[in-house]
């Protein structure tokens, strides 16, 4: 389980102290596939990084009892002077992986080819998530955490995706944000909007889609 007890995240700025999150409490169990709707600057990627672990909340406690995966498609991590196979064996060797076998996966999986043996630097923002994407799937998480994976690649690549997630890791918790409110629908069971730092859960999608939109016209009135 993965449980947030009263998490608060502030930011300072020239104009003073903003509040993205205000005293966020849930907890997410094993299997439980989670969806987060909320308009663009709402702290749904802060959310993401103070459950993985890559942000410390301002105050309360993030508890995790299963392991949790990086942001899937964030190559934020990727050491860019390596190449992408580089930092496969990187990552292998971190997690006590069998390297050779995670490499086969990495060039049949990404379609990126002789890139591969390319510095990540050189790398396009699509070609950086799909690598991403794939050195996430080579580690099996308890938890994985997705954000905006929908915007990886093309739609072959996007039903590959589809089917390590929600096809070979169907048992595993998900903490989803995502603009693609269709993808929220099919792949959670529970739903919840985020608002001016607010964190509201709902019974069903449909009410939750509900109170998102009404957050949309809030914002352009």
């Amino acid at each position: 389980m993965i449980r947030l007890e009263n998490v608060h995240q502030v930011y300072p700025t020239r104009s003073g102290d903003r509040v993205v999150l205000n005293d966020i409490s849930f907890d997410l169990d094993r299997g439980e596939k989670v969806g987060i709707l909320g308009r663009n600057g709402a702290g749904k990627s802060t959310l993401i990084r103070l459950v993985s672990g890559a942000e410390r909340p301002t105050a309360g406690k993030v508890t995790r009892n299963m392991s949790v995966s990086w942001p899937l498609a964030f190559g934020g991590a990727f050491q860019n002077s390596l190449t992408g196979l580089d930092n496969v064996r990187f990552i292998s060797r971190i997690y006590n992986q069998r390297t050779e076998h995670n490499i086969d996966f990495v060039y049949d999986f990404t379609e990126l080819g002789s890139y591969l043996r390319e510095p990540v630097r050189n790398y396009s923002s699509g070609m950086r998530a799909r690598l991403a994407f794939a050195i996430s799937m080579i580690i099996e998480f308890d938890c994985y955490l997705i954000d905006e994976i929908t915007a990886v690649g093309d739609a072959k690549f996007y039903e590959k995706c589809e089917e390590e997630l929600f096809g070979k890791r169907k048992d595993r918790a998900m903490l989803i944000i995502s603009h693609d409110l269709e993808y929220v629908r099919l792949h959670c069971q529970r739903f919840a909007v985020l608002h001016e730092g607010d964190l509201v859960f709902y019974p069903n999608f449909d009410e939750a889609h509900e109170a998102h939109l009404r957050n949309l016209h809030i914002g352009e009135g």
